[in-house]
């Protein structure tokens, strides 16, 4: 089920807690769309705009929590979680320019940025600036929020189809003989990407519930409609990072699911990626 909350809406809804009143605050969270356009269009991104949506996060954040969540996070051994994720920017006919050799993507139209987090007050925090705000700015331009969407999660089956708003990646670091380290990111075709994005989303599990959840062994997940046009290689701050849109079935048992929904898929959720949606079985 939806609710969709224009801006004059949003505050009251995440001051009275009326979404959350049947949920547990460390079992659920919530995700919103952000929809907004360019103060004067078109928005002139980078082609590799992640970074420069996850800058703009954080700044949407207050100041204590935003540096609680970059600084601190969730942990788990070695690994710190910040259990939220983003979408690409979805519009209408976005362009590909090249300026001076360096190529950017253009947005004539409106766009949304899908958000997900499993700490309410991560999306609280983001709603309420927004609305009191009205504007910001994404790289050097200035953008007028149209409204904001508060999305209830959808009811887990036993097998789910999702499809992607950003890339699923995960990967393993192996070291040669020689001692030089080199990153592999892993396929869905491969089998070791199930593996992999499950191993990952019970480390998530511990950090998040703690050592007493339980973690079913029966999920997995596998690709339905994907084809090589759906990898997808991004440059993060220098770093070349490969993942994967289309569609996959998952079986993703509680709490996996709401690990899945809320905050991503595979790795480097905070960096824009392992963004799903549910779709009907056709879709």
């Amino acid at each position: 089920m939806r609710t969709v909350c224009f801006i004059q809406e949003v505050l009251t809804i995440f001051r009275k807690g009326s979404i959350f009143e049947t949920y547990e605050r460390r079992e659920q969270g919530v995700r919103i769309a952000i929809r907004f356009r360019p103060q004067k269009p078109p928005l002139r991104l980078p082609l590799h705009y992640n970074h420069q949506v996850q800058s703009l996060i954080y700044r949407l954040l207050d100041r204590t929590l935003a540096d609680r969540i970059h600084d601190e996070g969730w942990q788990f051994g070695k690994r710190r979680y910040k259990f939220f994720t983003f979408s690409r920017l979805w519009s209408r006919s976005p362009k590909i320019q090249r300026e001076n050799g360096t190529p950017h993507i253009l947005f004539g139209h409106p766009v949304t940025l899908y958000l997900g987090s499993l700490d309410v007050d991560v999306l609280t925090s983001l709603a309420s600036n927004l609305v009191r705000w009205g504007e910001f700015r994404l790289g050097r331009q200035l953008c007028i929020l149209d409204r904001v969407e508060v999305e209830m999660p959808p009811v887990p089956r036993e097998v789910m189809r999702v499809r992607t708003l950003s890339p699923i990646t995960v990967y393993s670091t192996l070291q040669h003989p020689s001692g030089q380290k080199k990153t592999y990111y892993f396929s869905p075709f491969e089998e070791e990407f199930s593996q992999q994005v499950i191993q990952n989303l019970k480390r998530k599990a511990l950090a998040w519930y703690g050592p007493d959840v339980s973690l079913p062994d029966d999920a997995w997940i596998r690709p339905v409609r994907v084809s090589s046009h759906d990898l997808k290689i991004i440059r993060f701050k220098g770093t070349v990072i490969k993942g994967w849109m289309g569609t996959f079935e998952v079986r993703l048992p509680e709490p996996y699911f709401t690990l899945a929904y809320e905050a991503g898929l595979g790795a480097k959720n905070s960096q824009g990626f392992g963004m799903i949606l549910v779709v009907r079985k056709g879709g």
